[in-house]
């Protein structure tokens, strides 16, 4: 695991930064494909694990969570506008057939939430923000002592920095309105669902001013 910032480590992935899970203290952040199992697995070995938290309800965030979630005996978190989709492991889309034809894959095996995160709730001493768009239920992780932001899909910064495919994206609009958001908080160090830490707030600013 590679040490971020305080209390916030970053799993080791094949290729690197393109899936991310992250262990906030002892919360594990998403849990990224069915095939990620094993290598989540073994970086925690060892490790104090206290609960498992979900950015939110798709695939390539909860897919290994049910098997984590046993092996590891934790409670699973998630958006309370993601419940639904995790625990039947039928995620929200976005309007259009490419995603309708998408909806048909395989999905990970659903698991219960234990406990239904909303606006203001303490994840690990972050705070929890109610940041919908890519999906019903999306929620970021903010410590503001030190400006260190999870923002899971909010934004994508792979090769460059922008918002999540619209075809991705259940609601394309609100998600522009919770990337904004996330822009005005002004964080420090910004770690994403996909792609490289990021340490200057105002690439931030420019993309969505």
């Amino acid at each position: 695991m590679r040490q971020l910032a305080p209390g916030v480590r970053q799993l080791l992935g094949r290729p690197p930064h393109l899936m991310n899970v992250y262990l906030v203290e002892d919360v594990l952040v998403d849990s990224g494909t069915p095939g990620a199992r094993r290598r989540v697995s073994r970086q925690l070995a060892g490790e104090q694990v206290s609960a498992h938290v979900v950015t939110h309800a798709h695939p390539d965030h909860f897919g290994s969570s049910h098997a984590l979630c046993e092996e590891f005996g934790i409670p699973l978190w998630a958006g309370e506008k993601d419940v639904q989709a995790i625990e039947t492991a039928t995620p929200a889309t976005a309007p259009g057939r490419i995603p309708k034809l998408l909806s048909r894959m395989k999905m990970p095996e659903p698991h219960p939430v234990d406990r239904a995160l909303k606006e203001g709730d303490d994840v690990a001493g972050f705070t929890v923000l109610d940041v919908p768009g890519h999906s019903p239920g999306h929620l970021a992780l903010w410590r503001e002592s030190d400006g260190v932001l999870l923002c899971g899909d909010v934004f994508f910064h792979v090769g460059r920095l922008t918002g999540p495919p619209d075809f991705l994206t259940w609601d394309a609009e609100l998600n522009r309105a919770s990337m904004r958001r996330l822009a005005g908080l002004r964080p420090s160090l910004v770690l994403f669902g996909h792609g490289k830490p990021l340490r200057d707030p105002d690439r931030l600013e420019r993309l969505t001013g």
